[in-house]
């Protein structure tokens, strides 16, 4: 059964944030904090475990959920993708079932992978089922070394994860009831420094692209900007009806106007405060909304 409340958790090299929310038409936040880690305590790697300061990050996580005042204890989790692998994936044939799916996945990735396809965990949707009878896959992969820390140390913080998730899904999930009304849409996000493209068409997941454009505004430009010719030179017969995009309060409008010159065509601005409300005693201004935007998503998947 589902909990009435959800505490999600969003983790990145520049803090964490915690939200908690309940169900409803427009999701309720009810409480919420986003507080920095020292710098270096969380350096992001696909091999190696991240965390370098257990000691420091489990006594962080301690007293920020003590401040929640919230017996919610299972936790969804937000890491950043750059700890782990997205492949969008096409087989040929329907598998009979999870496992064999899994099997089929790894032997398809292994000659692909610069890591052990054995020291990976790794998951799938099924995003679309063909007439012909090919499939495709959203597959996501993170080394077993780093998500068993992230799990081990959240749980010796008191905390019991349940679901993790890469940071862009659980923001595209925060917009789902909007980006779902656009078929053939396109979602971009710049948020904690990465830059994120999902292109959809017919409804379905058909590009990816996350990654770190931090720094000059002529990086992130060119990020998009590539991102929408890469997909252009893929699906030529695929047009992108829709645009949206996301970024902090301080950044939305510039990064509008970037995405609306990259891409060619006037993105759809998307506000978090449009999609859940606060509770009356939380009193969180715009950044401060958005500060849990990785955190909130979390949260929702159990909602």
């Amino acid at each position: 059964l589902m909990s009435s409340k959800s505490l999600g958790l969003e983790l990145s090299p520049a803090g964490f944030s915690f939200a908690l929310a309940s169900g409803g038409k427009l999701p309720l936040v009810e409480a919420g904090l986003a507080l920095p880690f020292a710098p270096g305590m969380l350096t992001l790697s696909r091999r190696e475990p991240n965390i370098t300061d257990a000691k420091g990050f489990v006594a962080q996580l301690k007293e920020a959920h003590l401040r929640l005042l919230t017996r919610e204890r299972a936790v969804n989790v937000s890491l950043p993708d750059a700890v782990g692998r997205v492949v969008l994936l096409e087989l040929e044939a329907r598998f009979r079932n999870r496992e064999e799916g899994l099997d089929v996945i790894r032997w398809k990735l292994k000659k692909s992978l610069p890591f052990d396809i054995g020291s990976v965990q790794l998951d799938y949707q099924i995003l679309e089922e063909k007439e012909n009878g090919a499939v495709s896959l959203l597959v996501s992969l993170i080394s077993r070394p780093v998500v068993t820390q992230y799990e081990e140390l959240l749980v010796e913080a008191g905390l019991e994860p349940k679901l993790i998730d890469f940071t862009s899904f659980n923001l595209y999930r925060l917009f789902t009831p909007r980006l779902d009304l656009a078929e053939d849409g396109a979602f971009v996000s710049y948020y904690q420094g990465t830059m994120t493209v999902l292109i959809f068409n017919g409804g379905v997941l058909n590009f990816y692209r996350s990654k770190d454009a931090a720094g000059e505004v002529q990086h992130l430009f060119r990020e998009v900007n590539s991102s929408f010719l890469v997909y252009g030179d893929q699906f030529p017969a695929q047009a992108v009806s829709e645009v949206f995009c996301m970024a902090s309060p301080g950044d939305a409008e510039s990064f509008r106007a970037l995405v609306a010159e990259a891409s060619g065509m006037e993105p759809v601005l998307l506000d978090l405060e449009r999609m859940v409300r606060q509770g009356a005693t939380l009193g969180l201004d715009r950044p401060g909304m958005h500060a849990l935007a990785g955190a909130l998503g979390a949260a929702l998947r159990s909602l």
